[in-house]
């Protein structure tokens, strides 16, 4: 099924100059330095932004889409629940809204995440310094649309593997460091003990 047939696609708001945060009024704002290299939004470190009379359709919740059109990752990721305050989405940002009686939001942001959608994004990117994908590529992207259910197991899976990929890098981080205190106190006693001080005569 063409992706543009399971969700409505539009680019994000066009922001005119730098956006200069402030710390009290304005709207949270989402650019894409905000999305981790995971895959993930944090709505309580956005910046706050002074913007008025942005249309309605910039804004996103829980259960948008965003696509980073622009850089090395063009990836997709789904606003979860702790979005309660909308946010304003920034180009080169894309907004996909998921018909959700055809397609979950978080299996839509996977199936755009996998290897097949991937190598669709590079056959039509273009730029050389910066690499951009265009939005026809968005629409003409072919994903497979299970049955709900299905959807919902393989969200389920998915979150699951993500966790684990996880606590294997802690576990790692956690050995490194459990080994390099080990081999500092080695070092510790193995080191020569200091000689006698020389007498004076």
């Amino acid at each position: 099924m063409r992706l543009s047939d399971t969700c409505t696609i539009h680019s994000g708001f066009t922001a005119r100059g730098k956006l200069e945060s402030i710390d009290i009024g304005g709207v949270p704002a989402i650019q894409l330095r905000d999305i981790s290299a995971e895959g993930a939004v944090d709505p309580h470190h956005l910046a706050r932004v002074p913007l008025e009379g942005v249309a309605e359709r910039y804004f996103v919740r829980a259960g948008d889409v965003l696509f980073r059109s622009r850089g090395e990752r063009t990836t997709a990721c789904a606003l979860d629940d702790r979005f309660i305050e909308s946010a304003v989405a920034i180009l080169p940002l894309m907004v996909l809204r998921p018909k959700r009686d055809i397609v979950l939001p978080g299996y839509l942001a996977w199936a755009i995440n996998q290897p097949a959608a991937q190598r669709h994004f590079d056959g039509s990117a273009y730029g050389t310094n910066i690499r951009m994908v265009p939005r026809s590529s968005l629409d003409e992207l072919e994903i497979d649309i299970p049955d709900i259910v299905i959807q919902q197991k393989v969200v389920a899976i998915d979150a699951l593997a993500e966790r684990e990929r996880e606590l294997s890098i802690l576990a790692a981080e956690r050995r490194r460091w459990l080994t390099g205190m080990i081999l500092a106190d080695r070092i510790k006693t193995m080191s020569p003990a200091a000689g006698p001080e020389r007498k004076t005569k």
